[in-house]
């Protein structure tokens, strides 16, 4: 649909963009269609973008009943089958045909319900009610796709090293070198109760045990070489035995022994995806992350954000090139800015305060039930959050406040709201996207949607084509495997480990 989009600019015309999912795969070369003068501006657009920074855009999504955005199905227009497989695979289209370089799924262990210490309000207001499995998910969108990445976020708190490292290998292998895996270290004390624990781990300590959890699942993906594969039938050779290694790792933390089951991909190993918003967390990101998700509310802080990843990796003696930092951003489009100002009317009466009070109670390991929603909050309740301590930080900081209240909590933390969407047409969408890339606070963006599949489908129809036209984002994909897409190199056994 985006490239058929472009095609109908360079011909002279927009007209035919309207339909959503339908005839996404229309036009595989467009440019066979134009005449010599668009031809040579097709050509120069994508030139100027192969010159340029990357510009890279992610669909965020959930595997569960709604949105990132706990009212979204409570949308008019939302589809109300979110545990089907063609709710997924007309989403998973209409990225691809936008030119999205991934489809992430975020994912918790555990449904809200810290609130109240009752799980009745989650149930009842849908407020990320159900959670399905997000890699068997990603494997009905790769099953209608080519070259859209597939990302799945796994645990390094409640899940063993081998077991992830052979999961991702394998759908990394399934989808042909697309896969990702978002690294998390969990964030709420139901998670743990899920897992068979009492309560989380110490937010320094889960990244100490996930930085070695990393040098585990690399270390195993590194111990088939290319090559390892023979399949010689005259003299009875698989493989050759000198090219895959045992692991036997031993640490503070993880022992693993190996050999590793699974040979490498043809994009090597799978993309590591990560989004450390606190200090830990952005060291941790700087260490690992290739693609990096981000939540700066605005250019200044989206900005502050990135350099400190960047720094980091730097400092590490890691190519800051080879990471991409993508900003989080809701966007509400239209035709017009009319148009989309009547969307957002729609959509900005569907939150309710329960949304925001249930997240925050979950993200923060706190019940916030127990306080009046205008009494602030003591230094030692404060203090006692644990989990995203980044959304804490945040409204101390944004609020000005020492002890904030519960509804300071929801103004400045953005749970559960719907006040950082962006509104506008395609024109005011793609100039605040160019400025803060311009700006250097972001590599990209995560698209998250308002609803589906109608926020996405907006996106690719109207802000796509007009990005492309300014040549901020690629025309087409330039290879099969995320890494080509993503312009990062194929990497080779024991890239990841850090100069000595």
């Amino acid at each position: 649909m985006a490239q058929d989009a472009v095609a109908c600019h360079l011909a002279g015309g927009m007209g035919c963009v309207g339909q959503q999912a339908a005839g996404v795969h229309a036009l595989t070369r467009p440019w066979r269609h134009f005449s010599p003068t668009a031809q040579r501006t097709w050509r120069l657009v994508r030139m100027e973008t192969d010159m340029t920074r990357q510009r890279v855009l992610v669909g965020f999504l959930q595997a569960q009943n709604c949105t990132n955005l706990p009212c979204s199905w409570r949308h008019p227009e939302s589809r109300n089958d979110a545990h089907s497989p063609d709710y997924y695979q007309e989403i998973a289209r209409i990225l691809e045909a936008g030119k999205f370089h991934m489809a992430f799924f975020d994912d918790r262990l555990a449904m809200p319900d810290r609130y109240g210490s009752d799980h009745a309000h989650t149930v009842e207001y849908g407020i990320r009610a159900t959670k399905m499995d997000p890699l068997i998910v990603l494997m009905t969108m790769g099953a209608v796709t080519r070259k859209l990445g597939l990302a799945s976020t796994c645990s390094t708190t409640y899940f063993e090293p081998f077991d992830v490292a052979r999961r991702f290998a394998t759908l990394d292998l399934m989808t042909n070198g697309r896969a990702a895996w978002n690294v998390v270290t969990s964030v709420n004390d139901g998670e743990a109760q899920n897992m068979g624990r009492e309560e989380h781990l110490q937010h320094d300590l889960r990244y100490d045990t996930a930085d070695e959890f990393m040098e585990v699942v690399l270390g195993h993906w590194d111990t088939w070489h290319d090559g390892a594969i023979i399949v010689n039938k005259k003299t009875g050779r698989y493989a050759d035995p000198s090219e895959v290694k045992k692991l036997d790792h031993k640490g503070k933390y993880f022992t693993s022994r190996g050999p590793f089951t699974v040979p490498r991909s043809p994009q090597g190993h799978p993309v590591i995806v990560q989004a450390g918003a606190s200090g830990r967390g952005q060291k941790f990101a700087g260490r690992w992350g290739e693609v990096i998700f981000a939540a700066g509310r605005n250019t200044e802080i989206a900005k502050e954000g990135y350099q400190a990843v960047k720094d980091e990796a730097v400092r590490l003696g890691r190519n800051e090139d080879h990471i991409s930092i993508c900003n989080i951003l809701m966007p509400v489009v239209g035709a017009t800015k009319a148009e989309a100002e009547d969307k957002m009317a729609v959509i900005s009466k569907l939150p309710l305060e329960i949304d925001a009070l249930s997240l925050l109670a979950e993200a923060l390991n706190f019940d916030f039930a127990a306080k009046g929603i205008d009494e602030p909050f003591t230094t030692a309740e404060l203090q006692g959050m644990t989990g995203m301590l980044s959304i804490r930080d945040g409204v101390l900081k944004r609020s000005g406040k020492t002890n904030p209240s519960a509804r300071d909590f929801i103004n400045f933390s953005g749970r559960g709201q719907t006040d950082s969407a962006i509104v506008g047409s395609a024109k005011e969408l793609a100039d605040y996207m160019e400025a803060m890339f311009a700006a250097k606070g972001c590599d990209g963006f995560v698209v998250a949607a308002t609803h589906v599949p109608g926020a996405y489908a907006d996106f690719v129809r109207h802000v796509v084509p007009e990005l492309q036209r300014r040549g901020l984002f690629h025309m087409d994909y330039s290879g099969a495997t995320l890494r080509e897409n993503l312009r990062l190199p194929r990497p080779r056994v024991g890239a990841w480990k850090l100069p000595s």
